[in-house]
Order: structure tokens, then sequence, then C-alpha cells
């Protein structure tokens, strides 16, 4: 299932990017222990009331430099109507209604979507007659809120809750492989695409999908069902999606979210750059199987080294997913396609894996008497039991006397060698310490 998008749009200066850090909290510190993950703070995830939901920050937009900035705004405001169900229309209290607020206005009042109007910096009781003259856009009740003081977060998170729409089933049995393909503009996904269908020739539709623009493509191989999830979105032209490189990332979000397996398709001829860190970062962070796929090697100059000093490249650039398989081909030759489906089937087999509580008991036993915790301040980590909770991706809590002597490092160690005793080859591993109960 894809979570709703909620936008948040306005001018330069009105603190959109307060609001968001306030409304995703600390969870981009998920992956602060992981080395060489690339984020930016454009897109979160939050939940309110039960409700999960997306959340972009249109100010981590960045638009061509010589562009004006209403146009900046428009664009922005543009990119967020085509991408969320509802738009957070960001306001100053202080400054009142300005030209450039009257300007993102009309673009939202063309838009359809759900529009609640924020008025920041309303620092205190005493200034809250400011946000009346809000009421001109037409909008409904503005909502007083202050980024610096937290105050009115809830009321602005129960205006979003009540409308979103509700989260849609896709429809597909449970033995269906979910496959997203993403990656930046021009690495060769829709030729990727075309190759795997082609190859096989056995599509059984295309149905459409249950986020816009999207097109689910299910086939079959082998006896194995598979749905192709195009993020081909990325193939949508225009002058405000090819003016940001960012749009793709935000594109291939809801793709994500929906997949069991991410292929990263990274250029072969061109190597690797930031933007392929970002987009694989959302993947990890989404906690799905990945692998690498790195197409267009038919025009690659290559020896006998080749391969693998391409491998070492990918990671050292990206030392979060070295657990993810990599996969050199050509879309457009179709040589080595055939090793692709195998190796998405055996990262989607272990992304459901579960291991049983004894043998992760013994593996985890093993590991602290060849390597005890060290002590901290004279206390020492002690782990008492140790169970796999979750699949899709294996999530593992470790129960311990106290959760604050758990360093990551020690997280780590205890992951390595439990990849060494059960694979996950593909799949991330969550790990949480849980203080273990007196009654326990």
């Amino acid at each position: 299932m894809a979570r709703p998008v909620v936008a948040i749009v306005g001018r330069p200066n009105v603190g959109k990017s307060t609001i968001f850090n306030r409304i995703i909290g600390d969870r981009l510190a998920i992956v602060e222990d992981k080395p060489g993950i690339t984020r930016d703070r454009l897109y979160g995830v939050a939940e309110w009331n039960g409700k999960p939901f997306s959340i972009i920050d249109t100010g981590g937009i960045e638009i061509d430099g010589e562009d004006i900035i209403l146009r900046s705004i428009r664009m922005q405001a543009e990119l967020a109507i085509e991408e969320a169900d509802v738009i957070v229309f960001m306001c100053d209290a202080k400054t009142g209604v300005t030209q450039a607020d009257e300007e993102v206005a009309q673009i939202l009042y063309r838009s359809g979507k759900p529009i609640i109007v924020a008025v920041n910096k309303v620092d205190n009781m005493g200034r809250s007659d400011l946000i009346y003259e809000f009421y001109s856009f037409g909008f409904g009740d503005p909502i007083g809120i202050s980024g610096s003081h937290g105050t009115g977060i809830g009321d602005l998170l129960d205006a979003i809750a009540s409308n979103l729409p509700e989260l849609e089933e896709d429809g597909y049995d449970e033995d269906v492989i979910r496959v997203a393909l993403i990656g930046r503009p021009n690495v060769g996904k829709s030729s990727l695409v075309n190759a795997i269908l082609g190859e096989e020739r056995v599509i059984v539709s295309d149905i459409a999908g249950t986020t816009r623009d999207a097109i689910d493509t299910p086939f079959e191989k082998d006896g194995q069902r598979y749905v192709l999830i195009d993020t081909a979105g990325m193939r949508k032209r225009g002058k405000v999606y090819e003016t940001t490189e960012k749009y793709s990332v935000m594109r291939a979000m809801r793709a994500i979210e929906r997949a069991d397996v991410v292929l990263v398709v990274i250029n072969g001829e061109e190597g690797i750059i930031d933007q392929d860190k970002h987009i694989a970062g959302y993947a990890y962070e989404a906690g799905k199987a990945s692998l690498f796929v790195v197409n267009k090697w038919d025009v690659v100059d290559k020896d006998d080294k080749t391969m693998r000093e391409f491998e070492k490249n990918i990671r050292d650039h990206f030392l979060f997913m070295t657990y993810a398989p990599i996969v050199f081909l050509s879309a457009k030759t179709k040589q080595r396609l055939q090793k692709l489906l195998p190796v998405v089937q055996h990262v989607s087999q272990q992304h459901v894996m579960r291991v049983q509580t004894h043998l992760l008991n013994d593996v985890v036993s093993d590991a602290v008497a060849i390597n005890p915790p060290p002590t901290d301040k004279g206390r020492r980590l002690r782990i008492n039991y140790v169970t796999q909770v979750a699949v899709k991706p294996p999530t593992i809590v470790v129960f311990v006397n106290d959760p604050e002597l758990m360093h990551f490092s020690y997280e780590r160690y205890l992951e390595n060698k439990i990849r060494a005793a059960f694979n996950f080859e593909g799949t991330p591993i969550r790990i949480f310490t849980r203080r273990k109960s007196d009654e326990g």
C-alpha cells in the first residue's frame, strides 16, 4: 500500500522546513549509524491518529538559480499539486498576506485538492487575531501555529488526518512479487522494463495502478508471478519536472512503498553520482529488499578487472547497503538479462524469511561469547533474549538489561553475525533493543 502524500507549500521564509521537521520528529535519524547514506530533508514519514502519511517539504526543491522567486514558488506549488493528496499552505502571521501568497493561492484554487491554511509565527495567544485576514483565501478556517514553540501542531495534524484518503490495497495475492525500478533519469529504467517484458512475452494485462500516473504490469516467469510497478512516472515531461532531479525521487517514493523488491538502476556508462545515493537511501529507509542493476554494460570498455572494480565502487559508495546483490546487464542487447529475475526471487524470499527463536539465540550467544559487549562507566550490556517479530524487512528485538548500553557498533556486530549465520541477502535487517521486563 502506498501512503497518502501531504505537501507543504508557501513562499520562502514562512517556516516550511521547521514545521516539516516538527511533524516527522526524529524519524530521519533512524539510519544515523549507517555510514555513507546520503539524505536530504525533502521527504519524510509521519503518523497521526493511526493514519500514516508521507510528507514533502517543497522548500527543499530547488529550481534553477536564474528563476525569479515567484516563478520558483509557482513551480514548487505545481509540483506539490501533482504529487499530493492534501496540501498545507503555509503563511506568515507577522507579514500578513503578500503578493506571493496570493500567487500560490491562485494555483491551489485550481487543484481540487484539500487545502489547509497554516499561519505560522503565532507565537502567543495575544496574536491569534493575526490569522483573520487569511480567511480571504477562501480555504476555510486558517490554523494558527508556531514552529518555534510547537503550538498548534496538533490542530494542524488533526486537520491533515481528517482530509487524508483511505489507504488502498492493491489487490494482488501474497505470492506475487512487486518489483519497482528506481533511479535517476537516463539510467535506462524504461528500456529495462521493456526488455524484461519483451523477453518473457507473457504479459497478463496492463491495469491501472493505485497510484496516479503509474501502470502496474503483471507477468509470469517460470511459475512465479510478478508485478512491475512502473516508476517511469519519471517519464512525464514538462518544465517543472525537468528543472529538478529531486522530482524523480518524489515520484519513486510511492513505488518504493508498494514494492517488495526495489531495483536500484545505475548507468554503467556514467558511473555513480550522489543522486544515486539519495534514491537508494530511500529504498533502505523504507526497509525494502533491494539489488543494484548496472545497466548499459554493453557499452562499457571492459577488461578482466572492470566488473570487480565497479563492484568495489558500489560497495564504497553504498556502505549502508552492503547486503544488496549486484547484477550487470544490458537492457538494449539483453546481455545477462536472464540473471535478473532469479536474483529478484531470491532476495524476495530473504525479505520474508523467519528464523526460529532458539537458532537466533544460539547465534547471538556465540557472538557474545566471542566478543563480549564493552563496559560503559563500569556497567556492561547483558543480552537476555532475542526474537524475530516481523518480516518485510526481518525485524529482531533484543531484550537487554539496559538499552542505553547497546552501542550502535555492537548492534552492527550482532547484525553481521546474524547475516553470517542466516544470510538475509538483499534485505535490510531492523534491530530494536528493549529493556527486559522485571517479570520476564
